[in-house]
Order: C-alpha cells, then structure tokens, then sequence
C-alpha cells in the first residue's frame, strides 16, 4: 500500500512511496494537517542519488516500528532538494545556525505546528552510533517534550528564526583593490595539497570555481606555482577513482585525500564544471591528456546522461547489490577476462597491478580501478576495453531523469567552452540550448524543473536565471546568433525585477524568501555569476548595470577582501571589473563573418587564441579601416586560431 508520494513526479519522492511512513509531499495540506492535528512537523530532505539518503531510508523509513512512532506523533513531509532548493537552502541555513557547522543529506528538521524549527540533524542512525542516538530513542525524547514544553519548542524556535532573519543587518564595506588577487592566491597556496593536489583533506570536493580563478589569476600574472597547482590537482583527479576510467565522468566527491574512494553519484553539474575546466586548462598548456578527460566526460554524458539534447540531473552510487558495486571490479573476474582476450599471465599480472586490481581491493573487497602505475598506452586502452565490457554485463545504477534549467545550462555551456577543442560541438551545443530553451522557457515564464516527458511546474529560482544568461552570452560569442542574445539581456532584466529585492540578491522569492549567499558551495554562487552576467551585458546592450555592480561588490566587500578564497567566482568578478578585463570572446571566421555588425557595438573584442592571451583592440580602430582590419586578422592567423 502507497503513501501520497506515489502521485508525485519527483524520482526521489516516488523511491519513498511505499514506506510505511504516512509521507506528505511539501504543501497546503500537510502544512494544515498539523495545526489541526497539533502535531510537530518533521521534515526530512534529500536527492534520489544521495547514499546517505538511501542508507537512512532502508534503516528507519522502512522499519514498521519507527513508521508507527512517525505516523501517531508528527507530520511527516518528504522533499527532493533538486526539485525544491528554496526549502532545501532554507533548512540548510536553519540547521547551519543551530549547529555551527554545515549541514548535508538527508537532512533531518523537526518543527513545531507553526513552523518554527526546534531540532534539526543530517543522517540519524536506526541504533546508537556514531557519538548519536537511535532515530526511536530521538523520536521517543522528541515526543516527551513536545508534550511537556510545546511552548518552550517554540519560543526556541522563534528564536532560531530572528537570527536567521534579522531585522536590521550591519554593512562593512571596504574598498576592493589589487590586493585580492594575492590574498586569493594565498589562501589558495595555504589550502593545497601538495602531494595529492586539491584543497584540504578528506572528503575532497573538485571545487571547480577555485581553480577557474586562479586560472585567470594566472593569465594575469604568469606565476608558474599558480599553474602548477591547476595541472597538478587536474591531472590527479583523473587518474581513477574519483574520475571514472572506464565509462568516463567524474562523481561527486572523494572521501580518501588521494581521490581514490568517492562515493559513486555522478551529478550534472560537477560534470558540466570540470569539462569546462580541463577545457579551459588544455588551451592553456596544451597537454592532451586534459583534452582526453574533458571529451570522455562529454561522451560519458551524452551516452548515459542525456536524451532528446537534455541531460538529466544525476546517476545513483548505488547499486541492487550495494554502493559502488557497478563500478568496482574483483581480481578472479579481471583476470579471467584478460586472459580469455590474449594478455600472457605476466602481462595480466602487471596489468592489474598497474590498475591497483588486487585480490584484497581496495574498496570493500572489491578494487576501484586506478592508475597506480605507469602502463603502455596501446595496454590500458586494450584492459580498460575489457573492463568496459565486464560492465555492460551488469545493469546501470538508477537515473534521475530530472531536468534542471541551472544545471542543463552549465551542461551547454560547457559544450560551447568546448568548441575549442573540437568544433563539432557546437551543433550539439545549440541543440540542447534550444531544446532546453523550448522545455522550460514557456510563454516568457522560466521553470526551474521538469521530469523528462511532462510539463514544468517549479518556477525558476536565481541560479537559473544566471546560468542559462551565462549559456546564452557563451552561445552569442560562439556562434554571433543575436537570438541568444536578446534572451539573455531578457532573463537578466527579468531576473533582477524577481530577485534583486532592496538592493540584495535573493535565491528565490517564493514562500521561502532566502537570500543568495557569495560563497562558491557544490557549485558557483549565483549572485556572483549574475554580477559576471551584467558585466558582459553592460558591454553588450543599452542596459547600464553598473549600479547593480557596484552595489553588490561593495555589499560584499569586507568579506571578499578578508577571505576571497570563499568566494572565487565572485573575486574572479571583482577582479575583473576592478581591472577593466571584461571581454567577449570570438573567433577570426565569427570576426570575418560579422565585421559590420561588430561595427556598431559598443564593447571590446577580444581576439581568442590559444595559448589564452588576449589581444585587446578597440572597435573603433580595429574596424575603422582594411588596413587595421587585415592587422588583427594577421595576429589572430599567426596565433592559430
């Protein structure tokens, strides 16, 4: 027997269905429920690839006993943080406040009728564990006191909530000079690891954006450390483990310092980035093996993660069988497959040595695949061949078939980056781009989400808006089409009208009216992206967003000058607008083909070229004459473009 989950469209709602728990999605009616019944609330929030998800859900919201304890004494509300990251943002500020730390999924927040938040946690264990009690003994204790002390809950609550909304906030500005780029670069070099590549310890976040300004820090200053530590944290996070060598793409994070042991989700968005990144990277150095990684990730996400030119939100960790199963490998298998496709028992033996394929594993038994030692290329390609055929025996782990617009748009944009390194993109590019834009920009409305086959119904929040204006700019200097431009400057503008509310970005604007923060989390800040947005619209349109500009760094200036490292993507905008370095990238035959347009606009081009220098000119006297014209198509034919 079901519970109302069964009626909703969200893939993670739906794994929930059959508890037998009484689940009400997020709503009116549960909302009313419990003020009628006088019932706390719990709420309990996650994502359909989240193993930590799946692991409390087969613990406690399948057991009868702790369904009965839910059932009589709360509300209980199930939510998909992918479908609804107002609530999702809003809860994780509630338990950040609460805790002192952040928080993560699933995310546990107990709150009285009236919605004020008296207990909040992540993972709860079904038994004492893990310095917690047993989710029964904390419902159990909940309950107690709730009964007792409802007031008290609530006064506590109300508490929680002043805090979160204060009603009047202290500004500290401070002037944003040149030395954020040092105090940046600082931080940065504090944080890496030196011998594993990346920033911190375990659990080891690709944290993309991080990387993408110090690569433009770089391109400033020519400091060779800054560029070691991109190559050196890029080409570690490829060799296994985190990236996956055999159906390419890289999962969400490593919980071993060296990269080796993720756990197994595999999300749109990280993918989108860091495609974007070794593309980026590769123009700079040239070295082919990033070009290699960002291809087979592409390849990876439009074998398994794309249909119709959209590309679903994420692949699960786990597998019928447990996490990882589908990814990992075990010794006897391997070497009966490589012995049956001709390796001699030495070349098998140093193979799997190579790819760290142990009889003992090095992950529950079974082995990760990675590239412990060095291997004859013409070798890896023939054994990872095999180990991709051993893998389509076994069936691939659950898909999300979730459209997101913020994570979509990263996806295409990071098709256009990619033109770069391979022309052949672009069609595929525009496709999705245009398939995305008919999906969710309906009637000049924009939608956050959509399942593949139905109608959206999730309006857009801000880092839709930002991401998608961020795809169209990419696309206008990629392909010179106007179209994509007009959209963009339209979504900006509406963007500010929806979540520019007294002079303060906010997330969204729904029910749930949470502000935007500056810090760079799973993915870039929208706030920030939609001050690199306006920078480039400033240029490319009529529309003068300086105010907007200036106000938002300035707003966010004391903590950018103290800790930038919080907020790359929003130094990298400050930077750029301090030092007059925003460009619109093009190329000789967009230049050539569009020279009497580009007459007329009022910007700077900047000429790409490979070896990621720009050569700055002026409109006015690079297209004022054939002479002067002939000039900067000679520079841009001596570059190789």
């Amino acid at each position: 027997m079901g519970n109302r989950l069964a009626q909703e469209s969200s893939a993670y709602l739906q794994q929930h269905a059959d508890n037998p728990i009484d689940w009400y999605p997020w709503g009116d009616e549960a909302l009313k429920k419990a003020k009628e019944a006088q019932k706390p609330i719990f709420v309990s929030i996650g994502y359909s690839s989240c193993h930590w998800c799946h692991v409390m859900a087969h613990e406690s919201f399948e057991d009868a006993k702790i369904a009965a304890l839910l059932n009589e004494n709360f509300i209980a509300i199930k939510v998909d943080k992918e479908e609804r990251p107002d609530i999702d943002k809003y809860f994780q500020d509630i338990y950040t406040l609460m805790n002192g730390r952040g928080g993560g999924w699933p995310t546990s927040i107990f709150l009285t009728p009236s919605l004020k938040p008296f207990y909040s946690a992540t993972y709860i264990p079904n038994t004492a564990k893990y310095g917690m009690m047993a989710f029964d003994e904390l419902l159990n204790t909940i309950i107690q006191k709730y009964q007792k002390q409802p007031k008290l809950l609530e006064e506590k609550g109300a508490e929680v909530l002043d805090f979160l909304n204060p009603k009047k906030e202290n500004i500290q500005a401070t002037n944003i000079d040149k030395s954020l780029i040092d105090r940046f670069v600082d931080q940065a070099k504090s944080l890496f690891d030196t011998e594993y590549g990346g920033f911190g310890s375990e659990p080891k976040f690709p944290q993309t954006s991080t990387y993408m300004t110090l690569l433009e820090i770089y391109k400033l200053t020519k400091e060779e450390k800054i560029l070691d530590m991109i190559t050196h944290s890029l080409k570690a996070m490829s060799q296994g483990g985190l990236y996956d060598l055999i159906d390419g793409g890289f999962c969400r994070y490593s919980t071993t310092q060296n990269w080796l042991i993720p756990h197994f989700e595999k999300m749109t968005y990280d993918n989108a980035l860091l495609i974007q990144l070794y593309s980026e990277v590769f123009m700079v150095t040239k070295d082919a093996h990033l070009k290699e990684i960002a291809q087979q990730s592409i390849d990876f996400m439009m074998q398994f993660m794309s249909h119709d030119h959209l590309f679903f939100s994420a692949s699960d960790a786990d597998s019928k069988e447990g996490e990882g199963r589908y990814f990992t490998y075990e010794y006897k298998e391997c070497l009966e497959a490589f012995s049956k496709n001709g390796f001699s028992a030495k070349e098998a033996k140093e193979t799997l040595q190579a790819l760290d394929i142990t009889k003992e594993g090095n992950f529950e038994g079974r082995s990760i695949v990675n590239l412990k030692e060095e291997l004859d290329e013409n070798r890896l390609q023939k054994a990872l061949q095999i180990l991709r055929a051993l893998r389509e025996q076994r069936e691939y782990p659950f898909i999300d078939t979730k459209i997101i617009t913020s994570w979509n748009a990263m996806m295409i944009e990071s098709l256009f980056i990619a033109t770069s390194i391979d022309a052949a993109y672009q069609e595929s590019a525009k496709k999705s781009l245009d398939a995305l834009l008919k999906k969710l920009y309906i009637e000049g409305k924009l939608y956050h989400t959509a399942m593949d086959k139905k109608r959206p119904y999730v309006e857009a929040f801000l880092e839709d808006y930002a991401y998608l204006c961020s795809a169209l700019i990419k696309a206008y200097e990629t392909t010179s089409q106007e179209d994509y431009l007009h959209i963009a400057i339209k979504l900006a503008n509406q963007a500010i009208k929806e979540f520019y509310i007294e002079k303060q970005w906010h997330f969204s604007n729904t029910e749930f009216k949470t502000k935007d923060e500056r810090y760079d989390t799973s993915y870039p800040s929208a706030s920030a992206l939609m001050v690199y947005v306006l920078l480039k619209l400033d240029l490319l349109s009529s529309y003068d967003y300086s105010s907007i500009i200036d106000f938002t760094l300035r707003f966010n200036s004391y903590d950018l000058m103290r800790q930038p490292i919080s907020s790359p993507l929003l130094t990298q905008a400050a930077i750029a607008n301090l030092l007059g370095l925003v460009t619109i990238k093009s190329t000789r035959e967009n230049i050539e083909k569009n020279r009497e347009a580009i007459k007329l606009l009022p910007f700077t081009i900047a000429l790409a070229n490979d070896d990621a220098r720009w050569t700055l000119c002026d409109h006015k006297s690079c297209f004022a004459n054939e002479d002067n014209f002939q000039k900067i198509i000679q520079q841009i034919d001596k570059k190789g473009i």
